[in-house]
């Protein structure tokens, strides 16, 4: 079995970190693997949302794997298969990995089954809805081993919860609980391991019966008005509704409401 699977269900993505016995950690192939779906999801039209989980009930993923992917980067040692060649040359690969290298405009559910650490914690920052279990902890640890969360953290998790608690988890290195994690607004909703992907399924169910056009349109706003002037936000916020109002879409979800009936959303 492939460290990575990615499957197409009903228009849903799963992506699912499959190194269960090494707490979901990335090596190579899974971190190309996983830029690679990434950027079939987004060009995909039949998919409307994804999820994305790891394999077993201890971890969501730990991030990069400390004995294969880091000493590969830091040229502790030499590639060793074609994997971790375009690991090493492949400069956009980490960036796309983490949706920090081009627009991820699609929405997207994270399931958090448990461990949700360094590089897992940076991919659940570029997540839209996030489901945790009881058991499930979060912490970005890369301060405690004299690295940095470039993946996107040191930008993202400030902009989504308060300060003092963005950099509380920035600076100690430390796990915090989901219960935690929920009270600030780090997760939506904390329930039982066995309820996670269920409930993460429920909202992709929602979000797939969504119109497509507008999902996406209100997700690009959200993120192309962060941190801008309020004029020019407006601005995006317009071209990106116009855009949604062109569509037959937009024609189609209100006369399926005044019809009585379930609407039949293409996509134009």
């Amino acid at each position: 079995m492939p460290p990575l699977l990615y499957e197409k269900r009903d228009g849903i993505a799963y992506v699912t970190f499959n190194r269960p016995e090494r707490r979901n950690a990335w090596d190579a192939e899974t971190m190309c693997r996983l830029a690679d779906a990434w950027q079939d999801f987004d060009k995909d039209d039949s998919l409307r949302v994804a999820i994305v989980t790891g394999a077993g009930d201890k971890a969501f993923s730990v991030g990069a794997d400390l004995e294969q992917l880091i000493p590969l980067w830091t040229g502790g040692r030499a590639p060793q298969n074609d994997w971790e060649q375009r690991a090493v040359s492949d400069r956009t690969l980490t960036a796309n990995t983490l949706m920090r290298g081009f627009p991820m405009y699609k929405p997207i559910v994270a399931a958090v089954n448990g461990y949700c650490l360094a590089g897992g914690a940076e991919l659940l920052w570029a997540t839209d809805i996030r489901i945790a279990a009881e058991h499930a902890s979060i912490g970005l640890s890369e301060a405690k081993r004299a690295l940095v969360p470039a993946g996107g953290s040191m930008v993202r998790l400030p902009r989504q919860v308060p300060y003092c608690k963005a950099m509380e988890i920035l600076l100690t290195g430390d796990r915090i609980p989901a219960d935690e994690a929920y009270n600030f607004g780090l997760v939506n909703y904390v329930v039982p391991a066995a309820e996670v992907m269920p409930k993460a399924e429920h909202f992709a169910k929602v979000l797939a019966a969504n119109g497509p056009i507008a999902l996406r349109k209100i997700k690009e706003a959200v993120v192309r008005t962060s941190g801008v002037p309020l004029n020019e936000a407006y601005k995006i916020e317009t071209e990106c509704a116009q855009e949604v109002m062109q569509s037959e879409d937009a024609k189609e979800g209100p006369r399926a409401f005044m019809e009585k009936r379930e609407p039949k959303y293409t996509g134009r």
